[in-house]
């Protein structure tokens, strides 16, 4: 992995806006919520682990009284604990994600995302996990806290390419079989496919004991839907070509696709999850700062 594929990936004004706002698991973590914290993430339980110096925002409650006294030093006690914070990052890598109105296809535009959010966790000095899937998962980095592991991530997304159909619903079930200690489940996909399939494995996830967080991506001509005249629209995902007039069919398209973003936000909610809606014409760094703002803001409740 150079320099060049790195700068590429990750956006420096989506980390540098998102960083500062942070990624918060409500449901995974006790004490500090990540990105609330600048010390490595572990939580303050019985089983004692080390010592390591007082930085700014600390608790002053796990300051080493003993040490200070002998050595005029602020030492916090850190403790082993099994909560500590994993994200896995899944990412939709079938055939439908390579449709793009624009320069970034809704993959392109997903690895970026996805880059993004394993720099700010390991920024955070948390552990990340990396999965790119279609029918089932094609590529999967374990997780890790070592930001090493950072640019192994990156170079398998900088050479995927997206193929094939894709069941996601597959992927989740087996995702949470798999997980042995809860964490953050976040997926980047334009949730094609069965709804209600996909919906059961968030819910599987959710049953875990997981937090899941869903981007459902789309491109603008997918939510706009500006065709003109007599257009061919090529299918992806083994969907045959139709040749049709945009402007006959574009106010039941817009119904059903307001009907199917609704469903799939509706089914979120209704197992405690976030949806965000990604316009990929939008650029990422006001995405995941809007989100995360949002985020921050929940987690503080």
């Amino acid at each position: 992995m150079d320099l060049q594929t790195a700068s590429q990936l990750l956006d420096p004004v989506a980390i540098s806006q998102a960083e500062s706002l942070g990624l918060a698991a409500r449901f995974v973590v006790e004490g500090y919520m990540a990105g609330e914290h600048k010390s490595p993430y572990r939580g303050f339980a019985s089983e004692f682990a080390q010592h390591r110096e007082y930085t700014p925002g600390d608790d002053t409650r796990h300051l080493d009284w003993k040490v200070l006294g002998r050595t005029d030093r602020y030492y916090i006690k850190q403790y082993e604990q099994e909560t500590n914070f994993v994200a896995h990052l899944l990412l939709d890598g079938s055939e439908s994600m390579k449709y793009g109105s624009g320069k970034l296809s809704k993959f392109h535009y997903g690895k970026l995302m996805t880059a993004c959010l394993a720099y700010l966790i390991f920024t955070q000095r948390d552990a990340a996990a990396l999965g790119i899937f279609d029918t089932q998962m094609r590529t999967y980095v374990p997780r890790s806290d070592n930001r090493a592991t950072l640019l192994a991530m990156l170079k398998h997304l900088a050479a995927y390419q997206p193929t094939g159909e894709t069941n996601l619903a597959g992927v989740l079930h087996d995702l949470a079989v798999q997980i042995r200690r809860k964490g953050l489940v976040i997926i980047v996909s334009d949730f094609f496919g069965d709804e209600q399939q996909m919906l059961e494995g968030i819910q599987h996830l959710r049953f875990g004991g997981n937090e899941v967080i869903v981007f459902h991506t789309l491109d603008p001509h997918e939510l706009e839907f500006p065709f003109r005249g007599l257009v061919e629209f090529n299918g992806l995902e083994n969907i045959p070509r139709i040749l049709t007039r945009p402007n006959e069919i574009r106010d039941s398209y817009l119904a059903e696709l307001r009907a199917f973003c609704q469903r799939i936000r509706e089914g979120c909610e209704k197992n405690h999850c976030h949806y965000a809606l990604v316009n990929t014409g939008n650029p990422l760094h006001e995405v995941l700062s809007g989100y995360l703002a949002f985020r921050r803001k929940t987690a503080i409740r």
